[in-house]
């Protein structure tokens, strides 16, 4: 599975909540690291953004990753023991988008693309957003669409395998009192193609002879094809008295695979003083395991077969990823606004993840802390 950033979630995140923009160049570093030796990724990014008279603007991102450690591959446990099998990773990813808007009367419209680039995963995206404000710009109406164009390197197969998905979202916030409002998103989606994960392995113990056994391993299969739905409804609300506003947001999903998914979000702003602005949050999420997951196969009549997998099934997948789990997340960001043209910020920030399907070991799952900073120049 590639490491580029999914078009689905850029389309909700560059959608134009706010008709206001701002002239700003910033950089962001980032530094994700597992316990354990596992996965780190040191990420770099760079934004600009710019008005081009009152009703057009541009912004520009580049993202540089750097990801190596060690990460489950899907192989069990060895016997007597609790630890599955890792293999060590190491990539590096670039990545850069661009979108640019259009205020009209009444309307916001933003077009963007986006290109990220791994040696096994090429990655092409583009968006098209629309905000419509009335009711006296109390009322904020967001549709949008998006697509992406994959090239996977997969190591059975030649040439490249192909990935292709595409979203849509419409959304509604609303203004309840000037303290108040009120969003809701419903996106929907289809992935095609090579939907597999090209380094992820599944084993099963295989009779040779006679009460023979030996352990096998097969790449995984998944489906060709998910359709996925996602609902976000999401309360703000600003308390004067006490200088902070409170975000709190529930997000359901569901796919084609069988996956259910609940995620919890608490966000709190807090002013201190003229300058400073805390923002603490905490984030839990719940899902169910895709149909297809299986720790092992050897407690399945499922026989896979070596070489490319066969696209009508079976489906079997050994990915952590896609097994029952729950995670728990929480950070805290301090943001310094250091002159009207100047701002800093900074946020430490901690993950853990658990499985609960009572026979996937604790030890495919991570946990991990989060260091991010940032700077912002505007004018």
């Amino acid at each position: 599975m590639g490491l580029s950033t999914g078009l689905a979630g850029w389309l909700v995140m560059t959608a134009p909540r706010l008709l206001h923009a701002e002239n700003a160049i910033s950089y962001k570093y980032e530094d994700y690291r597992e316990a354990d030796g596992r996965i780190a990724v040191r990420t770099q990014g760079a934004l600009f953004e710019q008005d081009f008279g009152p009703d057009l603007h541009l912004k520009l991102e580049g993202v540089i990753d750097a990801i190596s450690g060690a990460t489950p591959n899907g192989q069990p446990a060895p016997a007597g023991s609790d630890q599955v099998v890792l293999t060590e990773l190491k990539k590096n990813r670039t990545a850069w988008n661009a979108e640019f808007s259009r205020q009209f009367p009444g309307l916001n419209l933003a077009l963007g693309f986006a290109r990220s680039h791994e040696r096994d995963y090429v990655s092409t995206g583009w968006s098209a957003n629309t905000l419509t404000a009335f009711n006296q710009k109390n009322t904020l109406l967001l549709a949008g669409i998006a697509g992406t164009d994959d090239q996977v390197k997969v190591f059975y197969q030649t040439p490249w395998a192909h990935k292709r998905t595409a979203d849509v979202i419409v959304g509604l916030t609303q203004l309840l009192d000037p303290l108040t409002s009120v969003t809701f998103d419903l996106t929907a989606g289809r992935a095609t193609g090579f939907l597999s994960s090209q380094y992820k392995l599944v084993q099963k113990n295989i009779e040779v002879a006679p009460g023979i056994f030996l352990p096998f391993t097969f790449a995984e299969n998944r489906p060709d094809e998910r359709t996925k739905w996602t609902a976000v409804a999401s309360l703000n609300h600003a308390f004067t008295g006490l200088h902070g506003a409170v975000e709190a947001g529930y997000r359901f999903y569901h796919d084609t695979f069988g996956t259910n998914a609940h995620t919890l979000t608490l966000t709190w702003i807090q002013r201190v003083g003229e300058k400073f602005i805390l923002q603490p949050e905490l984030r839990l999420y719940d899902q169910s395991a895709a149909s297809f997951y299986h720790y092992n196969l050897d407690q399945t009549s499922i026989m896979p077969v070596a070489g490319a997998p066969p696209t009508q099934g079976p489906f079997y997948s050994s990915d952590f990823r896609i097994s029952a789990l729950r995670t728990f997340a929480c950070s805290l960001k301090a943001v310094w606004t250091a002159t009207a043209r100047l701002q800093f910020d900074v946020a430490l920030g901690t993950y853990d993840m658990r499985g609960r399907d009572g026979v996937t070991p604790q030890s495919a799952y991570p946990r991990a802390s989060v260091v991010t900073a940032g700077v912002k120049f505007l004018w």
